[in-house]
């Protein structure tokens, strides 16, 4: 099977450029790239105007099966993520049972090959139950293809559990994604401790939740030498803590995700569940030095934290909701909207983010368009505009803060392994 991707700008985060060019795909593969390809038994896909980048790696996703399909499913998810533009996504162990041992994460591993459209790399929980008590099994997760490890929805409060965990980890080569966030601090908020969280009458969670745990995190990485994520990051201070530690060689990554640098805590006002998450969406100055941090390449990953609900469960009073929001089918359009149209990144920049430095924090194929590399690839639209509309969701979660919101500049195809699972929005099941 050939398939030949013509007059497209691609982007190349590899190589760090930016060229017009062809590319041809031959049996799952990248053949080759340049000028006037032979299009000679090939299908043709003509991207002139559009961009052509490595296809896109959400390294944070809940995908809430086993146990939750209420929610979410593999089958649902993957088409969402195909329908944002995702050719890979890692997902989350806070399913039920908990991702914790290689059984769980064997059986995720058949069921994408069963169900999904996109590539899927279990996360294995760092503590048995992820209750934080003792390790899970790490080595044996990690040999039935378990990609990293976190505790993710919920934080390893004790520093000698996460010293163990990272002293393993570095044994064994991988990688921890740690959740920021000191349960003594947060515990019963709702929202960003602020003016914001005081006028509304909501208990509040201070950013210094998160910034006291990754501060935690940082001192133990350097301890053990362990390579560590951290996952969605949402204060100055932690953008602070970062940037430092990166100064001093600490083998630290982190990530932020799209409603983090676009949204604050004043969303909030109208007491709409669907701007709930954890961490809370924060203040201006938070939101300006995210920016700041992605700009100036303290924050490597950009990530949806993709976490669905059903209707039912976020209609309700806002402290009784769960966090979280569905976020895989809005994130290049936000990526687009808020960051390279306003000069924050350039499209080079925000692919890398999402595409290579993923695919290298987690140690998987992904962020080139080489000869020989799997056929993965995004096409990008920057001109294709989207008034948000979770009707159109593939996904079951339509819990969006972005409802109504113009995004310009979208994915237009997704292609895994040569085959194109989604064009023009529509998703090919």
């Amino acid at each position: 099977m050939k398939l030949l991707i013509k007059g497209g700008t691609v982007i190349d985060p590899v190589a760090g450029k930016i060229n017009k060019k062809d590319i041809l795909i031959v049996d799952g593969r990248i053949s080759g790239s340049g000028h006037n390809l032979s299009r000679s038994g090939a299908e043709v896909l003509d991207a002139k105007g559009k961009l052509v980048v490595p296809g896109l790696i959400d390294m944070h996703v809940h995908l809430r099966e086993p146990g939750f399909e209420a929610k979410e499913t593999i089958f649902t998810g993957t088409r969402a993520a195909a329908r944002g533009g995702f050719t890979s996504v890692a997902c989350m162990p806070n399913t039920n049972p908990v991702a914790d041992n290689a059984a769980v994460v064997s059986s995720v591993i058949k069921r994408a090959h069963e169900t999904g459209v996109v590539r899927v790399y279990p996360i294995g929980a760092i503590s048995r139950g992820s209750i934080g008590e003792e390790l899970a099994e790490i080595g044996d997760m990690k040999e039935s293809g378990a990609v990293a490890f976190s505790d993710d929805g919920m934080p390893v409060m004790s520093s000698g559990l996460m010293r163990r965990a990272m002293q393993y980890a570095r044994m064994l080569g991988v990688t921890l994604i740690s959740h920021c966030e000191d349960k003594n601090l947060s515990s019963g908020g709702s929202m960003h401790e602020g003016l914001v969280s005081t006028i509304l009458g909501l208990k509040g969670i201070p950013a210094s939740a998160e910034e006291v745990m990754v501060s935690r995190d940082i001192i133990l990485a350097e301890d053990t030498g362990c390579r560590v994520h951290i996952a969605h990051v949402s204060t100055a201070g932690s953008v602070r803590l970062v940037r430092q530690a990166k100064s001093r060689g600490v083998g630290i990554t982190a990530e932020v995700s799209p409603h983090h640098f676009t949204l604050t805590d004043e969303a909030v006002m109208g007491y709409g569940a669907c701007t709930k998450v954890n961490p809370p969406l924060r203040s201006d100055r938070d939101l300006e030095a995210v920016k700041e941090g992605l700009a100036d390449g303290t924050i490597d990953v950009i990530a949806t934290d993709h976490a669905p609900h059903t209707v039912e469960e976020k209609d309700v009073e806002y402290d009784l909701a769960p966090f979280g929001i569905s976020g895989l089918e809005t994130a290049v359009g936000l990526v687009w909207t808020e960051l390279v149209a306003t000069g924050v990144l350039t499209p080079l920049q925000a692919i890398t983010k999402m595409t290579l430095n993923p695919a290298r924090v987690l140690g998987i194929p992904g962020g080139t368009l080489e000869a020989g590399a799997d056929a993965d690839i995004t096409i990008i639209d920057p001109e294709l505009s989207w008034e948000v509309d979770p009707k159109l969701f593939a996904s079951k979660g339509r819990n969006t803060p972005f409802t109504g919101r113009l995004l310009k500049g979208l994915p237009w195809v997704t292609i895994v392994g040569g085959r194109v699972v989604m064009k023009d929005c529509k998703v090919d099941i």
